[in-house]
């Protein structure tokens, strides 16, 4: 059986959180969604639990960072192309997200970032695939 990763991030509105990420491409499964959670799908074995903050509390004793001052985590997706990267990235904008920083272009890299509504950042990579194979 191959690892899956579910990332838990603190969502102040989660209704909010599930339109912004809709808008994104992204789609929710159902079987692990109520009003204190939903399971945001990336990928076969990639997934976000978008938890409201009082239940992502009962997981942990620490402190939510405030995301306006602080980073708790990068989020890294990679991309088919650079233009999936673009198509993803222009969408978190259209759908309320803020630029963060400029693009980047380091030789076969392109990425893109971006903050969702709860502050936390999505950085979107794409690196050419004759590049990685050597």
């Amino acid at each position: 059986m191959s690892r899956k990763i579910f990332v838990n991030l603190p969502v102040k509105d989660l209704d909010r959180s599930v339109e912004f990420f809709t808008a994104c491409g992204f789609s929710f499964n159902p079987q692990f969604t109520d009003e204190n959670a939903t399971c945001m799908v990336v990928s076969d074995d990639i997934f976000v639990m978008l938890l409201v903050e009082p239940f992502f509390m009962s997981f942990s004793q620490r402190e939510i960072p405030d995301t306006a001052r602080t980073s708790e985590v990068l989020v890294c997706l990679s991309a088919d192309s650079r233009g999936d990267v673009d198509t993803l990235v222009d969408s978190a904008l259209a759908a309320g997200a803020a630029a963060h920083g400029d693009p980047m272009e380091q030789g076969p890299m392109y990425g893109r970032s971006f903050t969702d509504p709860d502050g936390h950042i999505w950085e979107v990579m794409w690196m050419d695939p004759a590049v990685v194979q050597g």
